[in-house]
């Protein structure tokens, strides 16, 4: 549910042009930009590449619930771990706020699952565009209760219609100190936000560098009657598979976003700067600041590129065998064999469950045993009862393999 109120006066809609979101995209890149372009393209190569697919699989998941959460937190709603865990199991909490709150993040989740699906096939088409967007916000929506979906103004109220752009006059005016285009002008305005930001005419640095920058024109236009924030990190992590930087779904921009690189504020003081309009004859050509551009994209791509490093610590191969090994040790429940099953499968994807006896050096009835102690403490779990086994990562673990990967961690 969200709640708006009229703070400052409406530009005339006759006097609005699509160029008021000028300029688009950064020309005459800074050369220190263009290192911070480099290394990102560079660092998200490397996430991952020395795991099997299967466990990046696995880890991906987990990047899904953390990219939910720290989403969520952007919108100022701290929906814990184990609830968004909770609720892709369909197990709802009996409070109303707190079942509404899950069944955001599952939301959340099985769109970014949708999106890193089509990312990995070639499939996703252009980020930027109008139905892929609007379709981005009709997925999210879809399930939602009316509470969610009730949008109250001035002491009105009205239901947001999901997938549908602003169209009423009272949608135009929003807390905060941005005046968005007006309702009227939204369809074009998204018709040049797309072709602005159609990558599939863009080299890789080009693309980019338009992440960033569409993040923000995309928030500065405010399309929908609410949720643009969501929508706006959903658009840029499917760019990221466009631009060639998302790692097979191993880091989030949320996560970074919520943190900034050296406090939490950062992200809306970030935002605002720029807002700010163009500032004399060497401030670029458009309406727009292009310094204040420029200022965002370095800071957006530095944060981006501080979680793809800080990603490749939490998976690097031998850090997480360390972990894992660490995890078995303070276990009540687990032998000590049960690390080299849980290396295994990090190493190869996944193993035969006859395999078990071979790789603990343990008669069979015993290495049963101990896989099956590693399958009920949800570390190892298999498509069907027989098959072979794959990492998982449930919350419980969380702590000891990743550190620092929640504040509460």
């Amino acid at each position: 549910m969200a709640t708006r109120s009229a703070n400052r006066p409406v530009p005339a809609v006759e006097t609005e042009t699509i160029f008021r979101i000028e300029p688009t995209v950064v020309d005459e890149v800074p050369g220190e930009l263009n290192d911070v372009v480099a290394e990102l393209a560079a660092a998200s190569s490397k996430l991952g590449a020395s795991l099997h697919p299967t466990t990046a699989a696995s880890l991906a998941d987990l990047v899904r619930i953390m990219n939910t959460y720290y989403s969520n937190l952007i919108e100022g709603h701290n929906t814990r771990p184990r609830d968004i865990v909770r609720a892709l199991a369909g197990d709802f909490a009996r409070d109303q706020e707190r079942r509404n709150l899950q069944l955001e993040a599952a939301a959340h989740v099985r769109v970014q699952r949708e999106i890193d699906r089509k990312g990995a096939l070639g499939e996703l088409g252009e980020p930027a565009a109008a139905e892929f967007i609007r379709e981005l916000h009709r997925e999210f929506y879809r399930d939602a209760p009316e509470a969610t979906l009730r949008i109250h103004e001035d002491g009105r109220s009205s239901l947001m219609l999901p997938g549908e752009w602003r169209s009423r006059p009272e949608e135009d005016n929003v807390v905060g100190r941005h005046v968005p285009p007006a309702s009227a002008r939204i369809p074009e305005f998204m018709a040049h936000f797309g072709e602005r930001y159609s990558l599939g005419k863009m080299r890789q640095g080009a693309r980019i560098l338009a992440i960033p920058a569409s993040h923000h024109r995309f928030n500065y236009i405010h399309p929908f009657p609410d949720g643009n924030g969501r929508v706006s990190r959903l658009m840029s992590h499917a760019m990221g598979y466009s631009a060639g930087i998302a790692a097979h779904g191993l880091w989030s921009i949320s996560r970074g976003l919520a943190r900034g690189l050296k406090s939490r504020g950062e992200y809306k003081t970030m935002m605002d700067r720029a807002d700010a309009p163009r500032e004399g004859d060497l401030d670029g050509r458009g309406n727009l600041s292009r310094a204040a551009l420029i200022e965002f994209t370095r800071w957006f791509l530095e944060v981006a590129l501080d979680q793809v490093n800080f990603m490749a610590s939490l998976f690097d191969i031998q850090t997480l065998a360390k972990r894992l090994r660490t995890l078995v040790e303070r276990s009540e429940t687990l032998k000590g064999e049960a690390a080299a099953l849980l290396e295994a499968a990090l190493m190869f994807g996944e193993i035969e469950r006859g395999a078990a006896p071979r790789i603990t050096g343990l008669p069979e009835r015993t290495a049963r045993r101990v896989l099956n102690d590693a399958v009920e403490a949800g570390l190892l779990a298999s498509l069907s009862p027989k098959g072979p086994v794959s990492l998982r990562f449930p919350a419980g673990v969380l702590e000891v393999l990743f550190p620092r990967l929640y504040p509460e961690t």
